[in-house]
């Protein structure tokens, strides 16, 4: 592993993209949400997923520039056409919209369509909680998931998300896929020639495997098995159903090289707290929760019991400080991809501490 600067590979990541096509702006929103997931050590979610992106950019499978539409049908309610554009960039436009919405409104549901990958859920909730917003977000993915009991994939991913500002710089962020571990992990240990723990998923004949490659030919497993199976339903429903995306099995996948447009949907639920209570009054009851929660006896072993989000932002802060960490493989590979359209990959970081 090498380390680099945050604000360096983002720069790289921006440039690289306008290669491609895409206008500044987009590309600053698709950039920030790619290394804010390096930072937070959400690796399989940040910068190894550039080339592939740009590779469905360039083959005309993700527009560059989407004309994204903004369909507002109440003042409660706000649809989104992506336009086929890269995902993080039609949420990031569907989430600001419908912040307006819900200021104003109290409550907005979005359902977006015609989308791609969007990187982390978490990234969205974040733009909320800044603007004192509670957020829920969901989104379907290519079939990963088998049902219960089946041994074929069929449901995405799925992540579920909730975001809610505490009145600090760490709000609570709980983003979590309905898999026992995300694609991206398994895709990413694939890329990294290393084994995937046993008991994350199972080959194409329904025998758990650690091959990355044999996970990524048969199903990842659901979270809590059953459980799992439930909730990755219900995310279907509400981002591919609801939203008019594509469902289950139609969903494409970008790391396909015979299909078409992902039309990944999105579903969001935007709370304007001010609405409910005093912002204050609201982090207040919140911060005694937590402070309550983070007292309860600690299990042998653990020096702290932390909310989802407090490790987050201790990643970040740290890698900020001392720089992100590529592999050879994703290093080599991005740089490879610079060299093709005359632009440097950045010299590695020099670490501060370990």
């Amino acid at each position: 592993m090498e380390f680099y600067a945050a604000e360096d590979l983002k720069i790289f990541c921006e440039k690289l993209l306008t290669s491609y096509g895409v206008n500044e702006r987009d590309a600053s929103i698709a950039s920030e949400s790619l290394i804010q997931a390096n930072l937070e050590g959400v690796n399989s979610h940040g910068i190894s997923r550039l080339p592939i992106y740009l590779k469905r950019l360039g083959g005309e499978r993700i527009n560059p520039n989407p004309a994204i539409d903004l369909d507002v049908k109440t003042n409660s309610l706000l649809m989104v056409n992506g336009d086929n554009g890269l995902g993080q960039v039609v949420g990031y436009h569907a989430i600001k919209k419908g912040i307006e919405m819900a200021k104003e409104s109290g409550v907005v549901a979005i359902g977006v369509n015609n989308s791609n990958h969007f990187g982390t859920a978490s990234f969205f909730c974040q733009l909320a909680c800044k603007e004192n917003l509670a957020c829920i977000g969901l989104t379907n993915s290519p079939s990963a998931i088998a049902p219960w009991g089946g041994r074929r994939p069929f449901f995405g991913t799925n992540p579920i998300a909730f975001g809610f500002p505490t009145g600090n710089d760490t709000p609570v962020i709980i983003d979590l896929s309905t898999s026992i571990a995300a694609r991206g992990k398994i895709i990413l240990a694939a890329k990294q020639g290393t084994e995937i723990p046993s008991g994350w998923a199972l080959d194409e004949n329904g025998h758990s495997t650690t091959d990355p490659h044999q996970a990524l030919n048969g199903s990842v497993l659901p979270l809590a098995g059953a459980k799992g199976s439930a909730l990755a339903l219900g995310v279907e429903i509400l981002t591919g159903i609801l939203a008019g995306a594509a469902f289950g099995p139609h969903v494409n996948n970008i790391y396909d090289e015979d299909t078409e447009r992902a039309n990944v949907g999105h579903f969001f639920i935007l709370l304007d707290i001010e609405k409910f209570m005093s912002v204050e009054l609201f982090t207040a009851y919140l911060n005694n929760l937590l402070t309550e929660m983070k007292k309860l006896p600690k299990v042998p072993g653990l020096d702290e019991i932390r909310y989802p989000g407090e490790r987050r932002k201790k990643e970040s802060s740290f890698h900020l400080e001392n720089g992100i960490p590529l592999s050879t493989i994703v290093k080599d590979e991005l740089s490879e991809l610079g060299q093709q359209q005359n632009i440097e990959f950045p010299e590695p970081f020099v670490m501060k501490q370990i």
